[in-house]
This record gives structure tokens, C-alpha cells and sequence, in this order.
């Protein structure tokens, strides 16, 4: 244990702790969105409740949000000076467009919205709130292509120690940004829709509110299931580019050891990196992992024992997280697929009523799992091929100084969770005022 660590676990926490809020609001301001404008059109005033109500879930959640995700911002300054230093520039500009053009914009519109309801003509307030889930979606934008450039940097020059912005539009374009957005997005959406569905589900099964809550099923069983079989497609897609662009993760994804062309695909294996083995291989798939990867039968792929040691990212954690994920993933699209054939008289299907409250949980897990797998599989790199974890955390720090920042933020943070989901599952219990 030392200042590298706490920092890495401090830090991989609070990002944890935010994104439980992250994805909800980036799903969930569409969908409400969506409600309002179906009030607008029909004149039915169930959908401006429907508005109103998943419009206060949305608030709870995007207010908790912004607190857990300023304090992630303070630790690039405490805890990782010299990574800042290395790349401010780069993240400078995509940072500055995230606040002024984005964050700002929504954080304005959300008031309005909010405040507007007697206030503003009903076409300017149903505007305010598409404003927000645009705005929203923006931001995470420009977040994760900063993240892409650190899994993959590009449109930078070195110059006095440090990477400088060379090329704008390199920088925008990046491949591994745009598929890093894709699958955030659409498991965000994934999770927007089994929130609905699931306290959509709750009422119905108590059969307290059914017009209204089968009318929230019915909005949110096409989205969840277009979204969660998207999500899989792309994820195939993304894992593609891994394969291209960060050969040695894919290979710990995979726990693959030996470099090869036609690799296999095994679809159970337990990884021994100890002994540069698997304990176990089972029901292998000839070639299925080159086909995967690279579309080929044919393709090499490159094994960890070609790696240095000091290169190789924790292949057991990788390996699980990539499997828990997957294996998530398919579960929620098989839920998601019943949800919408039962889209139409939800509350004759008991059993996918009583199970889909306890399937909220699932995305979230899958999704930090993602994470997981896109981060720690990068290491021992906080910029992928350029600069190592280890040298961008700070120096003028000591282990107490990380220790009783870590334990306060666990403090805090964990208070914060608990408020969030106790006011989520309060407001969503009471149903439409």
C-alpha cells in the first residue's frame, strides 16, 4: 500500500460513486422529454404527469450527480499533479467546451424546465427540457473523448516533457473515443429503460396507478430493448477496436496467453497469470477469437506471453470483468425482449412483475464493470503507450495525506449514495402526486 495505490483506489471510488448518477441522467432526460412532448400532441394530461413525475426522479438524480463529480475534478490537482501537468493542454480545450458549451447550458435549461411549468408557453418549457437531454448528452461527449485520448492518444505533440494539442479535429475523430461513446450511451439508455420498467413494474403488480404506469411501460419497453440489443452489437464493434488499437488488453480480456493465428474462443476458462496459464479451457470455439477481433479465422492474436511482465494490466480482474459483463448483458437483453412482448398488458405477466424491480441493480453492475475492464486493462497506463500510472500521480503527498482524504470521501460519498437511492425509491414508491 502506498501513495500510487490509495490514489488509484481514491480516485476509481469516486468515479464508481458518480457514475451510479451518470447514466440514469443521460437516458432518463430523453425519456422525460418524450413524455412531455406526447402531452404536447395529444393534450392528455397523463403524460404531463408522467413528465412531471419521472421529471422528479430525473432532478434527484442529476443533482447527485453534479456534487459526486466535482470532487473528481479536485483530485487531478491533489492527487495526480503530474499526469495534469503532462496532459493539461490536451484536456484543457475538451474540458473548457464540456463546461460552457454543455454543462452550463443544461444546468440553466433544468431551471428553467423546472421552475417554467405556469411560467412559459407550453412548446418553450417542452424546448427547455430537450435542451437539457441534448445538453446532457453533449457533455458526455467531450467527457469521454478525453477519456479516448487517453486510451488512445492522438493529434498531440511532445514538447518540453509534456503533450501539446497538435490537431483539433484528430482529437474529435478519434476512433476509440467515438466507440467508448457509443457504448456509453446506449448503456446509459439501457439503464434509463429498466429503471422505468422496473418501478413501472412495482405499481403494476400493487395495481395502484395502472393507466399511468402502463402508459411508462409502454414508452420505456421499445427503448430498452432497442437500446440493450444495440449496446451488445456495439460492444462487438468496440471490442474490434481494442483488439486494434490495445492488443494487450483484449489478450487479458480474454486470457490469452499464446500468440497465435485461428485463437480459439473458449467459453469457460479460469485464469492462472501466476503460472502464464489457464487453470481450465473448456468448449473451445477454433478461431472464434480471431473471428471475433479481427473478422478473420485467420488472424494472429497476440498472447500475454509476449508481454513484459511490467506490462501486462491485472489479468484476472480484467478477465472476469469482461466476462460479468457480458454475461450481463445477455441476461438484460433476454429481460428486455420479454418486457416488450408484454408491452401491451404488462400487468398480466405477474412474473415479469415481480422480477424486474430486482433487475434495476443489473445494468448499474454490468456498467461499472465496463469500467473496469476499460481502465484497469489500460494499466500499467494512464495514457495508453505514453505515460505510466505511476508516473503522474503527485509528489508532494504522503500516504497519511491519501489516507484521510480516501476515508473522508468514502464517508461522504456513501452518504450521498444512500440519500440518492433512498429518495429515488421514496418518490418512486409514492407514484404520481
Amino acid at each position: 500500500m502506498d501513495v500510487l495505490l490509495l490514489s488509484r483506489l481514491q480516485f476509481a471510488f469516486t468515479t464508481f460513486v458518480h457514475f451510479i448518477f451518470v447514466p440514469l441522467t443521460l437516458g432518463l432526460s430523453i425519456l422525460v422529454a418524450y413524455m412531455e412532448t406526447k402531452y404536447l400532441r395529444t393534450g392528455n394530461e397523463v403524460y404531463k404527469q408522467m413528465a412531471k413525475f419521472w421529471g422528479k426522479l430525473f432532478l434527484i438524480n442529476f443533482a447527485l450527480g453534479v456534487v459526486t463529480g466535482l470532487a473528481l475534478e479536485f483530485q487531478f490537482g491533489t492527487n495526480w499533479a503530474k499526469y495534469s501537468e503532462y496532459v493539461g493542454d490536451i484536456f484543457g480545450s475538451l474540458l473548457a467546451i464540456e463546461a460552457t458549451l454543455a454543462f452550463f447550458l443544461e444546468s440553466t435549461f433544468i431551471a428553467v424546465w423546472f421552475f417554467g411549468w405556469r411560467l412559459l408557453p407550453p412548446k418553450l418549457h417542452n424546448l427547455s427540457i430537450w435542451i437539457v437531454a441534448v445538453a446532457t448528452n453533449i457533455s458526455a461527449f467531450w467527457i469521454l473523448m478525453a477519456n479516448g485520448w487517453m486510451q488512445n492518444p492522438v493529434g498531440y505533440v511532445l514538447n518540453n516533457g509534456r503533450a501539446e494539442l497538435d490537431n483539433f479535429f484528430a482529437l474529435v475523430s478519434n476512433p476509440f473515443g467515438w466507440q467508448q461513446f457509443l457504448h456509453t450511451l446506449f448503456a446509459a439508455y439501457t439503464i434509463s429503460g429498466f429503471f422505468v420498467l422496473g418501478i413501472s413494474a412495482w405499481h403494476l403488480f400493487r395495481g395502484s396507478n395502472v393507466d399511468f404506469f402502463k402508459r411508462s411501460f409502454r414508452i420505456a419497453a421499445p427503448f430498452t430493448v432497442a437500446f440493450t440489443l444495440l449496446l451488445l452489437v456495439q460492444g462487438h464493434y468496440h471490442g474490434s477496436n481494442v483488439a486494434k488499437y490495445q492488443p494487450v488488453k483484449l489478450a487479458a480480456m480474454e486470457a490469452h496467453w499464446e500468440t497465435m493465428s485461428k485463437a480459439p474462443q473458449y467459453l469457460i476458462a479460469i485464469p492462472d497469470p501466476a503460472n502464464e496459464r489457464n487453470h481450465l479451457q473448456l468448449f473451445p470455439i477454433p478461431g472464434g477469437m480471431s473471428l471475433l477481433a479481427y473478422h478473420s479465422f485467420d488472424a494472429e492474436v497476440m498472447g500475454l506471453r509476449d508481454v513484459p511482465e511490467g506490462d501486462r494490466p491485472p489479468i484476472s480482474l480484467t478477465f472476469f470483468s469482461f466476462r460479468g459483463m457480458v454475461g450481463l448483458g445477455l441476461l438484460l437483453l433476454t429481460f428486455s425482449a420479454w418486457a416488450w412482448c408484454r408491452r401491451k398488458e404488462p400487468e398480466l405477466s405477474p412474473a415479469l412483475m415481480r422480477l424486474l424491480p430486482w433487475i434495476i441493480p443489473l445494468p448499474y453492475i454490468a456498467s461499472q464493470l465496463g469500467w473496469i475492464v476499460s481502465e484497469v486493462g489500460r494499466q500499467p497506463w494512464v495514457v495508453y503507450g505514453v505515460l505510466r500510472t505511476q508516473a503522474g500521480v503527485s509528489t508532494g503527498i504522503n500516504m497519511p495525506q491519501v489516507a484521510f482524504s480516501f476515508g473522508m470521501f468514502i464517508l461522504l460519498y456513501s452518504l450521498l449514495v444512500a440519500v440518492g437511492i433512498y429518495l429515488l425509491m421514496h418518490h418512486g414508491r409514492k407514484g404520481p402526486q
